[in-house]
């Protein structure tokens, strides 16, 4: 990493703040009934830990596991995220390891000074480039790459869809007299992290309502039941920063559309420092400019950065934010 003049005051600036992404895998016997996973038997790899896919005969696609019951991370119950009827038989579950503190930079956001500027030409939103409109019940919705959204094959080997940028998933209502359902997005953040969230359609018709979270792959997108009216998800507005802003002090400029002023229209949305839910905020911040994305407009936002966050004291949870869920 670069020196600095200040480094005489703070010392040296090596820092090592990216998330160290490798594959990690276990294999163990088990079976299935609705949301509970009975282990009874690792059979190699790692220990199992939350948020880990996993994959076997009659395991519905894309399930995850969301919490401990009596394992805590080899034989035992666990949560999963998605309900299965699976007897006894050979499961393979898999993730990216847990971050660091402080992590090999194999992925991050790039060597850092004690200012960053977030620089991004963010597409169009489109509302049903990620699942077209359709009526729901209570079951996984199909996934459809829709324009600015590409397929993409996963290191466990499913696929999934890439968004042009982190942002927001959107959920829009259809004509007629909806009922609100429950949406669940599952899927990864910029590095590789797993997370979900949970936007409610809201009972207004013809409504889109934007999530909080800023998603990169998308791997399931589940529905809580019958929504009446066609539901339709996409992309919205709402950019997920790379790195983690707590008081928006610290925004030195936010810049859109190529404007010397400051985008005061626009708004910036401090990270969320409770511990992440499928309710909870993005764990970074996220930046919604005054007008909408179209492949030509730049935002650039320019962020003052803490000890935390950069230099010899910096910290995973102060660069990066607190672990995704």
């Amino acid at each position: 990493m670069p020196q600095y003049s200040d480094d005489l005051f703070l010392g040296p600036a090596v820092t090592y703040m990216g998330t160290g992404v490798r594959p990690y895998t276990t294999t163990f016997t088990g079976s299935i009934a609705t949301t509970t996973l009975t282990v009874t038997a690792l059979l190699s790899g790692s220990p199992i830990v939350l948020g880990m896919y996993i994959d076997g005969t009659s395991v519905t696609n894309g399930s995850y596991i969301t919490a401990f019951g009596t394992g805590t991370g080899g034989v035992g119950t666990y949560t999963v995220s998605a309900s299965s009827t699976a007897s006894s038989t050979t499961i393979t579950g898999s993730t990216n390891i847990v971050f660091d503190d402080p992590a090999p930079m194999s992925l991050g956001v790039g060597p850092l000074g004690r200012v960053y500027v977030w620089d991004l030409v963010p597409q169009a939103f489109v509302t049903n480039n990620i699942v077209a409109a359709a009526i729901t019940t209570a079951a996984n919705l199909t996934l459809a790459a829709g324009t600015s959204v590409k397929s993409v094959t996963l290191p466990n080997g499913t696929t999934g869809l890439q968004l042009d940028c982190p942002r927001a998933v959107s959920v829009t209502t259809g004509a007629g007299s909806p009922t609100s359902v429950n949406i669940t997005v599952t899927g990864f953040d910029y590095y590789g992290q797993a997370m979900s969230e949970v936007i409610a359609t809201g009972a207004v018709a013809s409504t889109t309502t934007n999530g909080l979270k800023a998603f990169y792959v998308i791997t399931n997108v589940a529905a809580s039941g019958g929504s009446v009216v066609t539901v339709a998800v996409g992309t919205a507005d709402v950019f997920g920063c790379p790195v983690r802003f707590i008081d928006k002090s610290y925004v030195i400029r936010y810049g859109w559309n190529n404007a010397t002023a400051d985008d005061t229209s626009g708004t910036l949305t401090v990270a969320a420092t409770a511990t992440a839910t499928t309710s909870t905020g993005d764990v970074r911040g996220t930046f919604a400019p005054s007008t909408a994305a179209d492949g030509i407009k730049r935002a650039v936002v320019t962020l003052a950065l803490p000890a935390i966050a950069v230099g010899p004291n910096a910290t995973r949870v102060g660069a990066l934010g607190v672990t995704q869920a």
